[in-house]
């Protein structure tokens, strides 16, 4: 075991989640570093050959799991899954290689969350606030088959009052599937609460010259690309190839996307449970990014995003739940 290995764990009394040393012993001599209160018996969410928390890019705290199927990372900063791979297979995320990891920026690549709401809004973050906080990571658990869930919740964030009575959980299940769940409950009595959500998936491909997706066929979508201001067209075709500039956004559209990639032999399927929008997303070289992502990268991503935006966005009643589900998973190019 190295010396300086860490692992997190969270205070008894404020909830304060920190690093320790793996091998710091007795555990009353560890004081939490914002009440200062001893922590009698530390609450580690690890579990050992499933579940590691370790610093990772930027001194960010990751979540790292292993399942006899797979491997995967997420970070608690935007509760963002960064790494999903099978084993034996390429990755199934992509990551850009430009990524900020710090505080207040979001990670490009992965799953960022896009919540409370969708796109930019004038003086706010883009995509939402969710993907640019660190969440609290509150339950991990592993099957005796090595099946392995961890849980988040998004804490209440200071001055956003007109979203207080908005409680958010996200649950990652990982085996030779990868699920994600992004649960929003409006816990306030009197007003309803407009929401938007979407798991602003990346994938990796081998080259997007030789990608194709099915599921989309007389399909409408509404047309961002290039400057387009939302013009609503038609998928007529059977297959839609990505060889430009390419935003679309799929109304009322609860389809099963599925991305056939050629150059890795590789099938990517995009299941969707309580989601009426699809977006489709490569930027190519055109649109205009921040210098978290180099244009050339393009060739080795596409976005197929799963969520409730736009005119399909979500009036949640007092006491109700939303519920969107994603789950991802690939098969041999046939």
């Amino acid at each position: 075991m190295n010396k300086n290995e860490l692992k997190l764990v969270a205070c008894n009394r404020c909830g304060t989640r920190f690093f320790i040393p793996v091998n710091l012993s007795p555990a009353d001599e560890i004081q939490c570093p914002k009440c200062k209160q001893p922590l009698k018996s530390p609450q580690p969410f690890e579990i050992p050959g499933s579940i590691a928390i370790v610093p990772g890019h930027g001194g960010l705290p990751l979540v790292k799991i292993t399942t006899p199927w797979s491997a995967a990372e997420i970070y608690l900063h935007g509760a963002h899954v960064t790494h999903f791979q099978k084993n034996g297979e390429p990755p199934l995320i992509f990551m850009s290689a430009k990524s900020y990891f710090a505080a207040g920026k979001g990670i490009r690549g992965g799953v960022p969350i896009c919540f409370p709401w969708f796109g930019n809004r004038d003086g706010e973050p883009s995509h939402g606030f969710a993907r640019i906080t660190e969440w609290q990571l509150v339950k991990t658990s592993a099957t005796p088959d090595g099946k392995v869930t961890v849980q988040f919740a998004l804490p209440e964030i200071p001055g956003r009052v007109a979203w207080k009575n908005l409680r958010t959980e996200f649950i990652v299940t990982i085996a030779d599937k990868l699920t994600m769940e992004l649960i929003a409950a409006n816990d306030g009595c009197d007003e309803a609460q407009e929401i938007e959500n979407c798991l602003h998936t990346y994938f990796h491909v081998g080259d997007i010259g030789a990608v194709y997706l099915t599921g989309l066929r007389d399909a409408p979508f509404n047309d961002f690309a290039a400057g387009d201001t939302g013009t609503r067209k038609v998928e007529y075709d059977a297959v839609l190839r990505v060889a430009k500039e390419t935003n679309r956004v799929y109304p009322d559209n609860a389809a099963t996307v599925e991305i056939h990639d050629e150059s890795l032999q590789r099938k990517i399927r995009v299941e969707k449970f309580n989601s009426q929008s699809t977006v489709v997303w490569n930027p190519w070289t055109t649109q205009k990014l921040p210098d978290d992502f180099d244009p050339a990268e393009h060739k080795n991503m596409v976005c197929v995003e799963s969520g409730n935006v736009k005119q399909n966005k979500i009036l949640l009643a007092p006491g109700k739940t939303s519920a969107l589900k994603v789950i991802l998973s690939s098969a041999p190019l046939k």
